[in-house]
């Protein structure tokens, strides 16, 4: 079983936040496997240019999973992995929600800082 949803994340959050690191890209896209060639939220994860679009595509994805849990038979043997992996990618999303709520505060607040430099020295 792969965890397609989790690489996606990885290699979209590589991208964006500027991780060259090949062993690590590659590691990912054998966890892919075809899923990196077929349109969808899966590659659209991929090749995020930012973290909205990464945000987008993952809860995009996240939603295909429940669909995925809710259409497995009860005595489906991957039943307990795929609802184990709803869990996991579920707390992944609010993480990634924190994150990014984070850097959006970080932006605001530089802003907020600047300004009350320019009250302490006025600009000339």
């Amino acid at each position: 079983m792969a965890c397609e949803e989790i690489a996606a994340l990885r290699l979209g959050l590589m991208k964006i936040i500027g991780i060259d690191d090949e062993a690590e890209r590659q590691h990912e896209l054998a966890e892919l496997g075809k899923h990196f060639d077929e349109p969808g939220p899966i590659r659209a994860m991929c090749d995020a240019p930012n973290f909205e679009t990464l945000k987008r595509s993952y809860d995009s994805a996240l939603s295909l999973l429940e669909q995925k849990v809710s259409a497995t038979a009860p005595g489906d043997t991957n039943l307990a992995y795929l609802r184990t992996l709803l869990v996991v990618t579920k707390k992944l999303e609010f993480d990634l929600g924190n994150q990014i709520d984070g850097l959006n505060r970080l932006y605001r607040d530089l802003d907020q800082l600047h300004d009350f430099i320019h009250e302490i020295y006025p600009a000339k």
